[in-house]
């Protein structure tokens, strides 16, 4: 296979497992196909669900014996441990497959290189990082909770096009039209959980569900409330069945409103206390709970409280033709300032608005 062949493949693989984006939390999306060496696919399958089996294995059953002296394209280095499911190294070699070809390592300490050493150790030829800052970006949550041991973060504004989000402080301001919406909503289709603020919540009054999605898992809700202002008659405790709401605070705030504490816990709430001040320990606790991929929506603290962290991962702003005038409230300046050297930058049509995106830093 010459390196083309191999980008070919592997591009089939990455199409494979971007169709359970949203879906395998928390393990990453992975897919695979087997390639005979005449070129013929003979077997492909991605990773649907967590506690299902791996993609490697739905390729090489549906290969059945032309598995044998194929080669095998996988986005992410195949398993070598014993977890819900066997290790897809074992499975591979017993197929007879003459080549792994993959797009980056598994940084799971059970994994981490042992994979690709258990197949070379069984004769197995092993090519790495076909594709590799592709598959990066496509897993780029599943590795930041890895890594890093936080969520990946998608900072999501709307602002008219003089850069307000708001006519004025503490004032619900519609922007978007319905075709930005829809996008909007096509986010909160795949990410583990969405994020406001004490301030939006308390303003707007959101519910923060999926709507006019498909969405298949819950999603998880989260308020940052570092003094428990929540109300226990907020609309989104009357959405419970689309997914559990976090109310991320501090033990300071715990011991000082223990009753308020109790009622938002009463209301269906989950109430955390990060073990530390700072976003970044906020993210953590989310982490914790197996949340790896977050929306941030607002507002404008949070978002100024993220950057200052430097925990903003990709940034989507949605511009509309609407001027606002000096009364608004301006999007953070840090924000405004990183838009024109985002990475794998983006702008979309959508409808009267136009939708800027892109990743904070570079693929690794």
């Amino acid at each position: 296979m010459t390196r083309a062949d191999d980008e070919r493949w592997m591009r089939r693989a990455i199409v494979l497992a971007r169709r359970d984006l949203g879906r395998t939390t928390p393990n990453p999306v992975v897919g695979a196909c087997v390639v005979a060496g005449d070129g013929v696919v003979v077997g492909h399958g991605s990773h649907h669900r967590a506690g299902e089996a791996h993609a490697e294995v739905y390729a090489l059953e549906a290969a059945g014996a032309a598995a044998r002296g194929a080669t095998l394209y996988s986005t992410l280095e195949p398993c070598v441990h014993i977890g819900r499911t066997g290790p897809c190294t074992a499975r591979i070699l017993a197929a007879g497959i003459s080549r792994v070809v993959a797009a980056v390592e598994d940084p799971d300490p059970r994994v981490n290189g042992q994979g690709f050493e258990a197949l070379r150790a069984g004769g197995v030829e092993v090519t790495v990082g076909v594709l590799r800052r592709e598959v990066l970006r496509l897993n780029a949550a599943y590795l930041m909770a890895v890594q890093h041991g936080r969520p990946f973060v998608i900072l999501k504004a709307a602002t008219s096009l003089d850069g307000k989000l708001a006519a004025r402080p503490g004032v619900r301001t519609w922007l978007t039209a319905a075709a930005a919406n829809r996008h909007a909503q096509t986010t909160r289709s795949w990410v583990d959980a969405i994020a406001v603020g004490s301030d939006t919540l308390l303003v707007d009054d959101p519910i923060l569900t999926a709507r006019d999605v498909y969405r298949e898992r819950p999603l998880t809700r989260v308020v940052f409330d570092r003094r428990l202002r929540t109300p226990t008659c907020a609309r989104i405790f009357s959405t419970l069945a689309a997914g559990p709401v976090i109310i991320l605070t501090t033990p300071e705030a715990v011991a000082r409103n223990r009753g308020q504490a109790e009622a938002l816990e009463t209301a269906g709430a989950v109430v955390v206390p990060a073990s530390q001040p700072g976003m970044i320990a906020m993210l953590q606790a989310l982490a914790a709970r197996g949340i790896q991929s977050l929306l941030l929506e607002g507002g404008v603290a949070v978002h100024a409280a993220a950057w200052d962290e430097n925990v903003v991962d990709y940034v989507q702003i949605y511009v509309t033709p609407d001027v606002i005038g000096e009364e608004g409230v301006p999007l953070p300046e840090p924000v405004a300032r990183v838009v024109p050297f985002l990475h794998e930058s983006r702008v979309t049509v959508l409808g009267p608005d136009v939708l800027i995106e892109g990743h904070v830093h570079r693929a690794g």
